[in-house]
């Protein structure tokens, strides 16, 4: 397959996790251009995967073009791409220990707001805070439609203190210890997964997906930052390792706000259109 290389034999892992939802714009190609020039230079991994678990929005077309994008910038990948909807009986099932444990209620609230609160967080959004409505349920009562929330107040209290991760990033660079009543007050009960429609959440999959493909260091947008001790709270929770994480800068709009998907106007498709070469996108995003 174009784009895949041989697997390397340096411990450094990282990878690159995209939607297929929409084209990848100049953001997503700084960041896939970053993590593998890092992966690269330290002799290690660089994996690919889609994050599909939004099935009704992810398309195949859009993973072909994905690939093709990357391929073209010049990245090579290590072993096939991962496809997060061809799991998702298999992360669903790791819920059990959380189960056994008492760490997780059904919860039938709007199914908009679950919905959302399933997909990859946004820039500038935690996800609304949950009042705990639900919370009262046992897991027994859980019915087609209903999500799994996990109880974060129990879970923490399961944990022992001190837990955080290593930050790399220039703009939050250090060790991060996790602060309880902050994460209880900022991060809430949030959604792992959703009966009937058999999706799970982001923060789940990616946190599975990091340990079990032996990823050492998470390269991402500055703005999934925030949301990192989500992740870091079920690694700990399910016996995960915690890598490394580095949040680089956004690349922006004229006005200063986020590229996002619908900014067709800075889609690689289009440069590669107009005769840009992948020396033109990196001088573009800065590297």
């Amino acid at each position: 397959m174009a784009g895949v290389a041989a697997p390397a034999s340096g411990g450094f892992t990282t990878r690159f996790a995209p939607s297929p939802t929409g084209p990848l714009h100049l953001g997503h190609a700084y960041s896939a251009l970053l993590a593998h020039d890092m992966a690269r230079a330290a002799g290690g991994r660089f994996l690919v995967r889609m994050e599909d678990t939004d099935t009704e929005r992810s398309k195949y077309a859009w993973e072909a073009q994905i690939l093709d994008d990357l391929a073209w910038l010049g990245l090579t990948w290590d072993g096939p791409v991962h496809r997060q909807s061809d799991h998702i009986a298999e992360y669903t099932a790791r819920l059990e220990p959380l189960v056994a444990r008492g760490l997780l209620y059904p919860c039938a609230c709007s199914r908009s707001d679950i919905r959302a609160a399933l997909a990859a967080p946004q820039e500038g959004s935690i996800h609304p805070f949950y009042p705990g409505t639900c919370r009262h349920r046992p897991i027994e009562s859980r019915q087609p439609g209903d999500a799994l929330r996990i109880n974060l107040a129990a879970a923490l209290a399961q944990l022992p203190p001190g837990i955080g991760f290593a930050e790399t990033g220039a703009a939050h660079a250090g060790q991060h210890i996790l602060n309880p009543a902050e994460a209880i007050s900022r991060i809430g009960d949030v959604v792992l997964s959703r009966k009937g429609e058999e999706i799970v959440a982001y923060f789940l999959a990616s946190a599975l997906d990091d340990a079990d493909h032996g990823v050492t260091h998470v390269i991402r947008g500055e703005d999934l930052f925030d949301f990192t001790p989500v992740q870091v709270i079920l690694q700990h929770l399910l016996g995960l390792p915690t890598p490394t994480y580095h949040h680089h800068r956004l690349i922006r709009d004229d006005q200063g706000k986020r590229l996002a998907k619908r900014d067709d106007a800075r889609a690689l498709a289009k440069y590669r259109a107009e005769g840009a070469t992948p020396q033109d996108i990196r001088a573009l995003v800065g590297l």
